[in-house]
């Protein structure tokens, strides 16, 4: 395990600028940013820089690197723990996490490449959700490499951010593979900021569109869609982009997609933080923000899929599967908010997904 570092400019208000931030662009092998050893030895990831599995893992760790260096500029006293961890089963990974800090509560930026027999488990959720040509009556070798973070900010004016980019490769015969990609960002604010929430989604949009125009549009119904608590009949928050079993066109045009998407999260997110994570809150905002973040994890527990493959996986990090969830949360025995209220505001709009551009 390390501790990771960067004291950088001091956040003075006319360093704030308000949704400004330019985009990343990295080449397939870039590893500069990286914040310890590749799982894969670098050699390797060079060596075999046209493969697809090697430049997704080179991708996200670089990425990962990048995300934490800038999270880390927010917290002068205290530091990302970077804990680079071996499976025996295959693989490894890279955790990334702060708890208790200034701006971020709970935050964590995560990778994990893995590889070995896919668990009869998993091949079932994959054949459900129509992946009918993976077999499911044999042991199947399989590589999977990802990254995905969720980010829990302190103050209840800034809204908590998910993300996870993955790629996914499973031998089905002798050197036969089927592959794909699959992820998403979305955004979950405890009040509700208009403004803030159509900078996110057209961040994700302009993303979107250097690739296809079609794309946003079919995400964000994607993602409204697959982050419901349906036994509450509410989103999760107020959505992004959404996207699993993607292999169109072709897979190296597929991969350019998911790096424009990887690229997004920054630009999309931290001016959010520089403009909401100094104003003032009380005690009721503070009561709110734990009674959204509880229906955070009652989400995450039932129903996200990543969740569940990750416990359904040998050898699988639990601690690491489980950083999505909230420092603190809470549960109020049917709760509602005052009608008018800002809170009932947000819980308005979180019944009734809307296209906020």
């Amino acid at each position: 395990m390390a501790f990771y570092n960067v004291n950088k400019d001091s956040l003075s208000p006319d360093k704030r600028p308000h949704y400004a931030f330019s985009l990343f662009s990295s080449s397939d092998i870039e590893l500069n940013d990286c914040l310890t050893q590749t799982i894969t030895p670098e050699d390797e990831l060079m060596e075999k820089k046209d493969v697809m599995r090697c430049r997704m893992e080179a991708f996200i760790t670089n990425l990962q690197g990048r995300i934490i260096k800038k999270l880390q500029t927010y917290e002068p006293e205290q530091k990302f723990l970077v804990d680079r961890w071996l499976r025996k089963e295959g693989g490894g990974g890279i955790t990334c996490i702060i708890q208790d800090g200034q701006v971020f509560e709970r935050g964590a930026v995560n990778i994990s490449v893995v590889n070995g027999t896919l668990p009869k488990g998993a091949v079932a959720e994959m054949r459900a959700r129509g992946k009918t040509t993976i077999p499911a009556d044999k042991d199947l070798p399989f590589f999977a490499c990802g990254i995905s973070s969720v980010i829990h900010p302190r103050n209840p004016y800034v809204p908590t951010v998910h993300f996870n980019y993955r790629y996914f490769e499973v031998e089905v015969a002798p050197n036969k593979y089927e592959w794909w990609f699959g992820g998403g960002t979305d955004l979950t604010p405890y009040y509700l900021d208009e403004q803030d929430v159509k900078h996110f989604h057209q961040t994700l949009k302009n993303g979107c569109d250097k690739h296809d125009k079609s794309f946003y549009g079919r995400f964000k119904k994607w993602c409204d869609e697959y982050f419901v608590i349906k036994h509450r009949n509410e989103c999760r928050g107020v959505g992004g982009i959404f996207f699993d079993d993607f292999d169109q066109p072709n897979q190296n045009k597929a991969f350019e997609f998911v790096k424009s998407c990887g690229n997004s999260v920054l630009p999309s997110f931290i001016p959010l933080v520089e403009k909401n994570m100094t104003k003032g809150y009380g005690y009721k905002e503070r009561e709110w923000q734990l009674l959204r973040r509880g229906r955070y994890v009652e989400f995450n527990l039932v129903y996200d899929r990543g969740t569940k493959f990750g416990l359904l996986t040998p050898g699988a990090k639990i601690e690491s599967i489980l950083v999505s969830l909230p420092l603190t949360a809470k549960w109020s025995y049917k709760h509602e908010p005052e009608i008018g209220s800002e809170e009932h505001k947000l819980s308005q709009v979180l019944k009734n997904p809307k296209d906020w551009l």
